[in-house]
């Protein structure tokens, strides 16, 4: 199993290295202690690593520059490129400490601050996978979260337009939202659902930007298997250039008339 600290983002790490540095993370180190630092769903696996070290005698000291050699190694690695991080989802190869699609995912969305813009293609479960950007809106009601996801039309199906928006939407709240948390607006492309077989497309994009700065695109869909199971590839970037360019693509999408707001 690789060390779950190479697991952790640049931040999440910042964040232990300040709590020993301060002393305010000593042993025995527990998860709820490193819930209250970093990503919820690796607490318990860098908890248990942490003790680890500190049966085999690593007091807080030593630990420290433990992760501060992990953070000099990043930041020696990337040189002059911009923050990349290759993300997979699926079986974890030997030997390869890639970043997980569903934490990184969660961990973008539990920092988000000011705005985020998620592109998908296909939502499942989406109540456990939007878990964390939920809870985030509820903090900060300012928070401004767009979506924008496929509504499809299969072959065949002479429901009305307006019907499958309504259907769609009421899914997606009942099922695929946390029930009682405030909603994102949800856009989709009109001809997704149009009468006419030889216009109509797919919302086919997977991504997420968060801040105007913090860039994620990848194959994995917004589902369980998606985001855990399935071998998927994906790239984090940290680049305000790029994030820009993303969200005013969309931005003028809506604009144009090009997507409508579902709800």
């Amino acid at each position: 199993m690789s060390n779950p600290l190479v697991q952790l983002s640049d931040a999440d790490l910042k964040a232990i290295s300040a709590a020993l540095k301060s002393r305010r993370l000593r042993p025995e180190y527990t998860t709820l202690k490193l819930r209250s630092l970093i990503d919820a769903s690796r607490a318990s696996d860098v908890a248990a690593h942490l003790n680890q070290l500190a049966e085999n005698d690593f007091v807080e000291k030593q630990i420290f520059c433990v992760i501060q050699t992990i953070l000099d190694d990043r930041q020696s690695g990337r040189g002059s490129e911009p923050p990349i991080d290759l993300v997979t989802s699926g079986p974890e190869a030997p030997g390869v400490a890639n970043r997980d699609t569903s934490v990184v995912v969660r961990e973008m969305f539990t920092h988000a601050k000011k705005s985020v813009t998620v592109i998908g293609y296909a939502v499942y479960q989406g109540q456990q996978v939007f878990e964390a950007l939920a809870k985030r809106m509820e903090e900060d009601p300012d928070l401004n979260v767009r979506f924008f996801l496929d509504i499809a039309r299969s072959n065949q199906d002479t429901t009305s337009s307006e019907i499958l928006v309504s259907k769609y939407a009421h899914r997606f709240k009942s099922k695929q939202w946390p029930t009682g948390s405030r909603l994102p607006e949800v856009y989709y492309d009109p001809r997704s659902i149009s009468d006419d077989e030889k216009v109509r497309s797919s919302l086919h994009a997977k991504c997420v930007v968060i801040d105007g700065r913090d860039v994620f695109v990848s194959s994995a869909n917004f589902t369980k298997a998606g985001q855990e199971r399935n071998i998927e590839v994906g790239l984090r970037i940290e680049s305000q250039w790029l994030a820009a360019r993303l969200t005013n693509h969309f931005e003028s999408l809506i604009s144009g008339d090009l997507v409508r707001r579902a709800f």
